[in-house]
């Protein structure tokens, strides 16, 4: 895969490099003067890289310097689309989600926290009062307020206020780049707890964009075998093998059905009832890949739907899930999967740095979109970092 990191003040497409600081004019070591620059998606589908107003920490809440936020799937779609099934942009709102940066400022009542604390960021902050909250699970709170879905701003921008609470301390082995990979890493913790995936059964993973090689990795990790990728891009399977060597990777056949192409993946695993996969992490939220995945699972099998897909799908095969007694499950986000993450990365036991084929300093973040939406330019995950000491 082409890989891209910016090399000193610019974005070589090509070649890998580090950040020194000193991008556009800004250099380490200034004590005051900073500028939010941030990136924003308005209501008419354009982006545009603007200063935004630089906030005051309230009770409970922290100002943080942003130093590492991923490009999500679900970026793009606020951008190109202007919505995710019923989140809707309606007004100007800085992007961004995946992220990891550092404590500049605490307000009143924050005790877990100091200024210079190096933190993984949960963009989600739910209610607390509903029953859903009370219950624990706050992922399904109707009235959370989650990072870079309007009218709450993201992480793509030098400086945000965020609650406390919310906040992760990550440990000194691991970057901001691995800070920031700990979200896209939470949506499969929570997803491969109820997917079935278990030693020594056989996985099937659908999907080998970002979220699906997550779910690759997390599914080696767990000791699934033998262990099977989909996807319509032989470039990006290419790209599964050499991250997860000892999988197998299956082309979809776009001119086969679903059915068809399932018969061809269950004969990677084996050819009897039994050998075919007991579990599949669908990645793509795409109804036939969906399709694809109900008819390749064993009878008694789980499907796990973890990609973002249409809001309604007509052709799911119903009888065939039901006959079967196939669990078609479902996830929305995470929760309570930050602590395991860091654990993960920090323990050595996922490293998705390879993930990361393409960096831009923050100021390039138009350029960093722009890449993202032409599948021509081979990228899995894009960061937007900023390595300049800013300060308040």
């Amino acid at each position: 895969m082409p890989s891209a990191e910016v090399n000193d003040a610019h974005v070589n497409g090509h070649t890998n490099g580090h950040i020194n600081g000193h991008t556009n004019g800004h250099t380490n070591g200034h004590a005051k003067g900073f500028k939010n620059p941030s990136l924003q998606v308005t209501e008419d589908h354009k982006l545009k890289l603007v200063d935004a107003p630089i906030q005051e920490p309230g009770p409970g809440e922290v100002t943080l310097q942003i130093k590492c936020s991923g490009i999500c799937g679900s970026d793009m779609h606020l951008w190109k689309s202007g919505r995710i099934g019923s989140l809707e942009v309606k007004g100007d709102c800085i992007l961004g989600h995946e992220a990891a940066g550092i404590v500049l400022k605490c307000g009143e009542g924050v005790t877990n926290l100091i200024p210079g604390d190096r933190v993984g960021i949960e963009p989600q902050e739910p209610c607390e009062k509903c029953f859903l909250c009370m219950e624990g699970r706050y992922n399904l709170c109707e009235d959370v307020k989650f990072s870079g879905i309007w009218p709450y701003n993201g992480t793509i921008q030098r400086f945000k206020v965020h609650p406390a609470k919310w906040l992760y301390k990550i440990p000194d082995d691991l970057s901001y780049t691995e800070g920031a990979l700990l979200e896209p890493l939470s949506v499969i913790l929570h997803g491969i707890k109820g997917a079935n995936v278990k030693l020594g059964r056989p996985s099937l993973v659908c999907g080998a964009g970002p979220i699906g090689l997550v779910a690759l990795a997390a599914a080696r990790a767990s000791g699934a075998h033998p262990l099977v990728i989909t996807d319509i891009d032989p470039g990006r399977l290419e790209f599964a093998k050499e991250f997860v060597p000892r999988c197998q990777t299956y082309q979809i056949n776009s001119k086969l059905s679903p059915e068809e192409n399932a018969k061809e993946i269950r004969k990677l695993f084996g050819d009897d009832e039994y050998s075919a996969p007991a579990s599949v992490m669908e990645c793509t939220g795409v109804e036939s890949s969906v399709c694809t995945a109900a008819f390749s699972v064993r009878r008694g099998g789980t499907i796990m739907v973890i990609g973002v897909g249409r809001p309604v799908m007509n052709n799911i095969p119903f009888m065939h899930l039901s006959l079967a007694e196939i669990d078609l499950k479902f996830i929305n986000r995470y929760r309570d999967t930050w602590p395991g993450a860091i654990n993960c990365m920090s323990g050595g036991i996922l490293d998705l740095n390879k993930l990361v084929t393409h960096k831009f300093p923050l100021e390039k973040a138009l350029d960093a979109f722009e890449l993202c939406a032409d599948v021509r330019n081979g990228s899995i995950k894009v960061h937007i970092v900023d390595e300049v000491d800013a300060s308040l």
